[in-house]
This record gives C-alpha cells, sequence and structure tokens, in this order.
C-alpha cells in the first residue's frame, strides 16, 4: 500500500513540521489525498523573524532587478517541467477540472510569475524629478524601495495562482514574504516552495506556514513585523483583516467577494451572450469571486435567452474532475456544498424560479464528494438574498430589466463592486454602459479574461488596491523622495529664515 504523502511547511529555508496535521480531502471522492502539517502561532512568528533577518541582511533586496528576475524565471522554468505533476495535485486538492486546471490555475501561475519577472526587469525604481529653482537651486530623485516583510494569506479557489499574484511583485521588488495558504489547499503552494529552493532563492526570504486562518492568519495580519498585509478572501473576513492591520498601520491589499451583474442589451449576440452567461457563472462551478452570478436581461430577449440558456446548461457535463470531458467538478467541501443547497432552498422560498439544477446529480460516482449541478433561478428580484449576497457556488440568478438606465441601477445596487459584464453587437453603447458601471472590471462580449498586463481589483466593499498590471509592484514598495540641493553657496540658501543674516557672513 502506497503511503499518504505529507507536506511540511517551508521556513528560512528549512522543511518544519508540527505534531498536528490537516487532512487534505478529495472534493471528488472524500478520499485522503495527503496530510499537512498544521503550523502554529509560535511558527508564523518564526517564519516572520526569518523573513525580517533575510530582509535586514540584505542578500535579496541589495540584488539587481534583473538578478531577481533571474531567479524567479529560473522557478518558472522549474515549474514549466512539472506542469503536469502540478496539475495533477491540484485537480486532487480543489476539485477543478483538469482543462481548467492547465489553463487558469497552473497555467495562470507559470505564466504571471514571469510576467513579475519580466515587470523588475523594467519597473522604473528610481527615476530624476525636475529641477527646482525655488526657493533653492535643487533637483530631485523618486526611489521606490521594497517595504520589507509582506504576508500573504491566501484562499482555496485559486492556492497557487492567488499566491503567485502576491509573491511575485513582493519578490520581484525585493520584499521577503511569509505566506498562510488556506488549510483545505497549500499543496500546489508547497510544491512552489521547491521550486523557490531549486532555483537558489536565499533562505528566509519565502516562508509558507500551514495553520488555521483563525489563529496563524490573524497572527499574520497583526504581527508587528510585518508590514504589509495582501489577502484574497470574503469581505468578512477582510473586515478582520483590515482591523488587525490598522493596529500598526500597515500597508493592505483586499480582494474580496463579489456579485458580478452580467448585462445582456438587446442587441446582443444571443448564441453568444448564452454560453458567455453559463461559463460567467460556472467555471469553477461558481467558486471565483468575479463570478457573473447576476444575469440582467431585457424584457425584449428575456423568455427566449431563458429558453437556450436552460437548453444550454443542459448539455455541460458534471463528473471526475481529471477527466478531460468533464465541464464541471465538485464544490470544495461538504460545509461549501450545504451552505449553496441552503441558499437554493432560500431563493425557492423567497419566489424565485427555479428553472434548471437545485439538486445534487443522480449516479454512483456521485455518492461521495460534494456534488451540486448547475442551478439557474429565473423570476428573480434585487431585493432577493439570492441576487445580494455572494454564494461561492453554480447559481445563476436571472434578473429582468426594462431600460438600459434600470440595467445599470440593478447593476450598481450592490455592495460588491469587482467585476461586471456587458453584451452588445454596438460597441459604443457597450462601452457607455460600462462607464456606468461601479467595478474594477468590467467585460465586454466576454467574461473571466484577467490578464497580467491589467489591474485586477475591486470597487466599495470588494476591496482595496489592485494586482497585476504594470503598477502591481507600487502596491509593495515604498515611495522616497530625496532632495539633491544645487545651490552650493550659503548665501544662496533660506537659513536666514532661523538664523541671523550675520551668522552666515561670519561663517563665510
Amino acid at each position: 500500500m502506497t503511503a499518504t504523502p505529507h507536506y511540511t511547511q517551508f521556513i528560512d529555508g528549512s522543511w518544519v513540521d508540527t505534531d498536528r496535521t490537516f487532512d487534505i480531502i478529495d472534493p471528488a471522492n472524500g478520499e485522503l489525498v495527503a496530510t499537512a502539517a498544521r503550523g502554529s502561532v509560535e511558527n508564523l512568528d518564526q517564519a516572520v523573524a526569518a523573513a525580517q533577518a533575510a530582509h535586514a541582511r540584505g542578500e535579496w533586496r541589495s540584488k539587481t532587478p534583473d538578478e531577481r528576475a533571474d531567479i524567479l524565471s529560473a522557478m518558472v522554468a522549474d515549474m514549466s517541467e512539472r506542469m503536469d505533476e502540478l496539475v495533477a495535485l491540484h485537480v486532487k486538492e480543489n476539485g477543478v477540472t483538469i482543462r481548467q486546471a492547465m489553463a487558469f490555475h497552473v497555467g495562470y501561475s507559470i505564466s504571471h510569475l514571469q510576467y513579475f519577472a519580466d515587470l523588475a526587469r523594467t519597473y522604473e525604481f528610481e527615476r530624476s524629478g525636475p529641477q527646482l529653482s525655488y526657493p533653492t537651486l535643487a533637483s530631485g530623485i523618486v526611489r521606490r524601495e521594497p517595504i520589507g516583510v509582506v504576508g500573504g494569506i491566501v484562499p482555496w479557489n485559486f492556492p497557487l495562482l492567488l499566491a503567485v499574484w502576491k509573491l511575485g511583485p513582493a519578490l520581484a521588488a525585493g520584499n521577503t514574504i511569509v505566506l498562510k495558504p488556506d488549510e483545505k489547499t497549500p499543496l500546489t503552494l508547497l510544491e512552489l516552495a521547491k521550486s523557490a529552493e531549486r532555483a537558489g532563492l536565499p533562505k528566509g526570504v519565502l516562508n509558507i506556514v500551514t495553520g488555521a486562518g483563525e489563529e496563524v492568519g490573524a497572527r499574520l495580519a497583526a504581527h508587528p513585523d510585518v508590514r504589509k498585509i495582501a489577502f484574497t478572501g470574503s469581505t468578512a473576513v477582510g473586515r478582520e483583516i483590515s482591523k488587525l492591520a490598522a493596529e500598526n498601520i500597515k500597508k493592505v491589499t483586499l480582494e474580496l467577494g463579489g456579485k458580478g451583474p452580467n448585462i445582456v442589451l438587446a442587441d446582443a449576440d444571443i448564441a453568444s451572450a448564452v454560453d458567455g452567461a453559463l461559463f460567467a457563472c460556472f467555471l469553477y462551478a461558481g467558486q471565483a469571486c468575479e463570478s457573473g452570478t447576476r444575469l440582467l436581461l431585457p424584457e425584449s430577449l428575456h423568455d427566449e435567452f431563458v429558453d437556450r440558456l436552460v437548453q444550454r446548461a443542459a448539455t455541460i457535463k458534471v463528473g471526475d474532475p481529471s477527466e478531460f470531458d468533464t465541464d464541471i467538478g465538485p464544490v470544495i467541501s461538504a460545509e461549501q456544498h450545504a451552505r449553496i443547497l441552503d441558499y437554493i432552498e432560500i431563493g425557492q422560498k423567497e419566489g424565485a424560479t427555479l428553472a434548471f439544477g437545485g439538486e445534487p446529480p443522480t449516479g454512483a460516482q456521485f455518492e461521495q464528494g460534494n456534488w451540486v449541478r448547475p442551478t439557474i433561478f429565473t423570476d428573480v428580484t434585487p431585493d432577493m438574498r439570492i441576487a445580494r449576497e455572494e454564494i461561492f457556488g453554480p447559481v445563476l440568478s436571472v434578473l429582468k430589466y426594462r431600460t438600459v438606465d434600470d440595467a445599470v441601477a440593478i447593476a450598481n445596487d450592490s455592495e460588491y463592486g469587482l467585476s461586471a459584464g456587458v453584451w452588445s453587437e454596438d460597441l459604443e453603447a457597450a462601452l457607455d454602459v460600462a462607464a456606468r458601471i461601479e467595478s474594477g472590471t468590467v467585460w465586454i462580449n466576454d467574461w473571466h479574461m484577467v490578464n497580467a498586463l491589467y489591474p485586477f481589483g475591486g470597487y466599495k466593499q470588494s476591496g482595496n488596491g489592485r494586482e497585476l498590471g504594470p503598477h502591481a509592484l507600487d502596491e509593495y514598495t515604498e515611495e522616497k523622495f530625496v532632495h539633491v540641493d544645487l545651490s552650493r553657496s550659503l548665501d544662496r540658501k533660506v537659513y536666514d529664515l532661523v538664523l541671523p543674516a550675520a551668522q552666515a557672513a561670519v561663517d563665510r
């Protein structure tokens, strides 16, 4: 019998075990995939101390940007060689389909890390400012310097990718980092640490502590030696992170919840918009913060659109995520499964019409694991909980609107503002609607197209700051102004605002 793999923490360049463990469970069948060390607050403190010591030694931050980029690129090369291994592991630990893991979860992780390596080579760490003539002749230099120890807290849905979004810019800028993955999905992130080891990343620069969020995550957010915290997760936990970070005025980046409105205009190509709406909501069984979970349809298209929507939804194959023809796999856990089914019941009690799905699939292969069929509600009104609260599952709420102004008002009537979409054959009309939506990302005639070249983040209670894009390193640096006096003469200075003029003459 093959022994169950066991994963340990990565602290100060060493693999650190604990007496207690987490069980990593395959969401598709409930089987044990691996065990992982259950880190403690003491382990977290050790990791922060290691990161602080590494920053103080300066061996990472003193490297040139090109030298740092070379090591990040070496990590990319190692991960690329092991892509099949990482994909298989990712499918097992969080239930994503193999096609999606290859394209997004692992594929994007590798390409985005390379983006940050490339950004390190081109980022403007220092620039000259304008020459000053008043009150004295001077020039200025603006530098962007590493913050120090960065803390990153990573969720279970895209654990490797969202870790890269934090460690990539942090390391490219010359910081050290301590990462806390979700206890359900730490495996691929620990495999990334092996790539960092092989690439020659100095010890203490990257540390990974696999502890519980309410203990280790809270300590990381509050730790006085952590100067920046980057968190992806729910809005409720994000509020707590903000409170803890405020105690010592940390920099904070938060990417939180969403309730993405997907607006179909009356002139939209129906076939494209139908498939796009299903893709927007049901990718990774709806377990993405930027999913399009509110579909807004004009009255003129509603009935035809819903008919086609249901017909196409019926073609989606739910099944074993390791099989290439599977479209949707399980949801992450029994707790999440129960939460989604509760919301489906709530929707029906509130008066919404269950147009499709709403129950687990049937068959022997679904007797174990956490399964929910794609679910579509119609007759949803903006006040219903299924239209306002983040369900984080394969549940699509269809709302009807009369005018474009009504659609925009419904879209913006939310505490969230992470993602949105507009479908139209008239690009100018779509751009006009996009300009009126309160959201960090608006896709026109598409969805889920997150690109490293463009910033990602939310309005309102969907978060603070931005990840990705050409300014991603801004969030991981401090800006310093260095003033250089060019007057070279005491009588050209303004010291006489304090000192008597006679004193200046004596000194000359």
